[in-house]
Parts: structure tokens; C-alpha cells; sequence
């Protein structure tokens, strides 16, 4: 059962020829079996998990994730589950209510597993900023599974849930994906209700699917999508059927090829990949467009201005006061908020928040969040030209493929170029998917990522499908 993909393991299911709870007690003996090597999850709920499981076998309403295995990110809210985001500053923290996204996805009938690890805050790109240890890559345990969402990539690759909820503030769903040889979207900001989803950058943070398929990701997406009154950034832009356009093929999609996403620091195994990847498309009648987005290698550095302003704004709320961890011995109220913050915090969150707040600073703001949000301007008009003559830009998800756990650890500029490729779609609001795209010569796994204008994932999604259709990468499988 682990072997089935959502939409098989949901058709079984409304046929009557699976059970919810077998489905679910094989995932979790999976999980039992494997997450002691790959450390993707941070809990496992088995009771919750096979309650639900339960209603599924019991409800005469099968929804669209009947009896799908589902990990959560543990940066979003479900009541009564433990949610640390992976920080020790909301260690024992338990919500009391559940993240919009993730009540539409019980309400389509989907069943939760547990919570996956993470970079603290979602604030990293390998998984080894995480308080609790980092997850593994399923692929080799050496490597790191990518970041933010790592935890949730590793456990759909190692086959330990059908779906993950991933969020994506600056490639975080994107690039783990890719690492990890799955498939990961980052919708465009507003289309899923953020509503739950822990705060770490608020005009970045976008709530996405995680999946082994396409088609999977379609569904979930389609699931967890629509206007929420709860989020004021919610847009009340209809949904389409995801799955019902899948299939319509790339003939006459015209696909821009930016030159500025093969830059010298491209991994020759991930240029082969992509490479290949861009005549299949061609072959499936899609017209290749060399373009430029001129203003690509400026986003890096506009990201982490703008997203340490909005991470030190919003992790002000942990104090020890009202929120968070609190240091048991403390010489006043000043040394309270130091220390509690100083032991709940690790090292990138509390860089980042330094940054922020350096940043936002008297003297300092005209300078550098103002230039910041000039240049998120500029980059989203790159895009915006680029739309006047192209349909879908295509190129690598990551420059390079999974590298070593600890490789990068000492050496924060170089993990943040990790993100390269991913942080202009959120900068602009645009969506973006990595589909599999093969692997380099030493077996590792490489991502294809497509990137449309806004509200376009059904178009992403088609293209998607036609490369996946024809290629069929998301068949291997990890061995563990």
C-alpha cells in the first residue's frame, strides 16, 4: 500500500477495495520502520491518525483525500497536537485550533500522521537548522533533504505518507522537493488561506502541496485551496478542477528559458538533467523562448533583507511573557526577554532576527528594506514583460543537487544561494512547481521548476503532467 499514490490510494477506498485504516496502519508501520534513519517526523499521532482513518472507513461521503496518508509541516496549527516549529522557544505548545488548510484537508477526508521536521521557523534550506536534529535524505542518508519543508519531502520520497503540507517563503517546498525527487508547488500568495501556518515572513509564506505525482498534487492543491475570511491576504479568486485539466498537453505552450537560471555555479549533472528535460517538452510540441529576467541575481540578496524585517516583527511575540519558552532564573524583566529568547532560539533564527532589526532601524531602513522593496518591484516586472511573450518559465529547481549534512552548515551566505532559484517567484507572488527530472551521474535526484503568472497553477500543472507522463522519474523510488 505504501507503493500507491494518493489518487490510487483514494480510488481504492471510494471502491470499496482498500480500507482507510489498513492504508493508514501501513504507513505508520513505515513510518516505525524507517523514520529512526530519516528523522522526518518531529510526532507521530497514531491514535489521531487511526481515528480518523476510522470516520473515512465509516462516512458514506468519500472526499477527494479518502483515506490519503498526510504529514503536516509542524509550522502549522492542529489542535492538540504538538506544534514546535521545530524551535525550542514552543516546545509543549499545543494549538487550540486547527490551520484552515489543514481542516479542508480532513474535510476532503485526508488522514493525518503526524508532524515533520523542519529548519526552525522554516528559517534554513537543508533541515539542520532544526532544534530537534536534522531529517536525512532518502536517497542518501549522508545528505541533507533540502529546506525548509525537508522533513516533509523526505517522508513522501521514503514512501512514509502520500501527501505533505509544505510552505514555501522562499523556495521551501520548492527545493526540497527537487532534492528529494518529488513533487512540490508553491501556489500563488492568496490562493491558500495562511490561517494556522505559523508567521515567519507574512508577505512571502504560502501554504503548498507535497506529493509523489502530479496528478497528487493537483488534488491536494485543488483540496486545500480557496478564499478564507480568516486570512486577510486571502484573494476570493475562484478554484478551478485541477485534475480535470491535467491532461490537456503542452502543444503550443510557449516556455521561456531565462539564461540567467544557468549561471556558472550549475552542477553538470543538473544541466544535463534540465537540459534534457527542456527537449522533451519541445518534443511535446511546447516552443522554447530564450528570455531574460535581468534583475534574477539581485533576489537573493532582496530576500534576506525583506525576510528578516517581517521574521523580526513577527517572532517578537515570543517574550516568555505571553508567548514561548521562559528562562527559569533571570535578573529583570530586560534579562527575562534576553535569556528566555537566547535558550529558545537557535543560532539562524536568532541571526535573522538581528538582521530584521538592524535593518529596520532608524538610519538604516531608507537604506535597506526600502531598497529591498524597490528591487521585489523590479523583479516582479521582469516577470510581468516576460509574460507578454511566454507562458511558462522552465529551468533548474536547484543549482545543485543534495549536498552533505554539515557541508554548508559553517558557511551561511553559500546556504543561502541554495536559493538562487526559488526566492524571485515568492518575491513576485507568482506560483511555481518542481517536478522530477532524473538525477545526476552520482544518483541524486534533480527538479525541474516551472514557473507561471499569477493564479496559473493549472497551467503549471498541465505541463507538468505532460513531462511526468512521458518520463515516469516519480516510479523510482528511494531504497532506504
Amino acid at each position: 500500500m505504501i507503493e500507491l499514490t494518493a489518487v490510487e490510494i483514494r480510488d481504492g477506498v471510494r471502491a470499496g477495495k482498500l480500507r482507510a485504516r489498513d492504508v493508514c496502519e501501513a504507513h505508520l508501520a513505515r513510518i516505525k520502520a524507517l523514520d529512526p534513519k530519516v528523522h522526518a517526523f518531529l510526532h507521530v499521532d497514531e491514535a489521531g491518525a487511526r481515528a480518523a482513518a476510522d470516520r473515512v472507513d465509516a462516512s458514506p461521503d468519500k472526499g477527494p483525500l479518502a483515506g490519503v496518508p498526510l504529514a503536516v509541516k509542524d509550522n502549522m496549527c492542529q489542535r492538540g497536537v504538538p506544534t514546535t516549529c521545530a524551535s525550542k522557544i514552543l516546545e509543549g505548545f499545543r494549538p487550540p485550533y486547527d490551520a484552515t488548510a489543514l481542516l479542508r484537508a480532513l474535510a476532503a477526508g485526508a488522514v493525518p500522521l503526524g508532524h515533520t521536521n523542519l529548519d526552525e521557523f522554516a528559517m534554513g534550506s537543508s533541515t539542520e537548522n532544526s532544534a530537534y536534529g536534522p531529517s536525512r535524505n532518502p536517497w542518501d542518508l549522508a545528505r541533507a533533504p533540502g529546506g525548509s519543508s525537508g522533513g516533509s519531502t523526505a517522508a513522501v520520497a521514503a514512501r512514509m505518507a502520500a501527501l505533505a503540507f509544505g510552505s514555501d517563503t522562499g523556495g521551501s517546498i520548492r527545493q526540497p522537493a527537487a532534492l528529494c525527487g518529488v513533487v512540490g508547488m508553491k501556489p500563488t500568495y492568496g490562493r491558500v488561506s495562511r490561517y494556522g501556518l505559523v508567521a515567519f515572513a507574512s508577505s512571502l509564506d504560502q501554504i503548498g502541496p507535497i506529493a509523489r505525482t502530479v496528478r497528487d498534487a493537483a488534488v491536494f492543491l485543488g483540496a486545500m485551496s480557496g478564499h478564507d475570511t480568516l486570512d486577510s491576504t486571502s484573494a476570493p479568486v475562484e478554484v478551478p478542477d485541477y485534475e480535470k485539466e491535467l491532461e490537456a498537453g503542452v502543444k503550443g505552450l510557449r516556455v521561456g528559458v531565462p539564461k540567467e537560471f544557468f549561471g556558472a555555479g550549475t552542477d553538470p549533472g543538473v544541466r544535463a538533467a534540465i537540459d534534457a528535460a527542456l527537449k522533451q517538452l519541445q518534443k511535446l510540441g511546447a516552443t522554447l523562448v530564450d528570455i531574460s529576467l535581468p534583475h534574477t541575481d539581485y533576489g537573493i540578496a532582496a530576500y534576506y533583507v525583506i525576510a528578516p524585517c517581517e521574521a523580526s516583527s513577527n517572532l517578537a511575540r515570543y517574550d516568555g511573557v505571553r508567548f514561548g519558552h521562559r528562562a527559569k532564573s533571570f535578573d529583570g524583566l530586560v534579562d527575562m526577554y534576553r535569556k528566555s529568547r537566547t535558550e529558545g532560539f537557535g543560532e539562524e533564527v536568532r541571526r535573522r532576527i538581528l538582521l530584521g532589526t538592524f535593518a529596520l532601524s532608524s538610519g538604516y531602513y531608507e537604506a535597506y528594506y526600502r531598497k529591498a522593496l524597490q528591487v521585489r518591484r523590479l523583479i516582479k516586472n521582469d516577470f510581468d514583460e516576460a509574460w507578454k511573450t511566454v507562458d511558462v518559465i522552465a529551468g533548474p529547481t536547484s543549482p545543485i543537487p543534495a549536498f552533505r549534512i554539515g557541508e554548508k552548515a559553517d558557511d551561511p551566505i553559500a546556504m543561502y544561494l541554495c536559493d538562487v532559484l526559488t526566492v524571485t517567484a515568492p518575491l513576485a507572488g507568482i506560483p511555481g512547481v518542481s517536478v522530477p527530472a532524473g538525477f545526476t551521474p552520482g544518483g541524486l535526484p534533480v527538479g525541474l521548476q516551472l514557473l507561471g503568472k499569477e493564479w496559473s497553477e493549472a497551467t503549471l500543472l498541465r505541463a507538468g503532467r505532460a513531462y511526468e507522463r512521458e518520463t515516469e522519474w516519480w516510479r523510482k523510488g528511494p531504497q532506504v
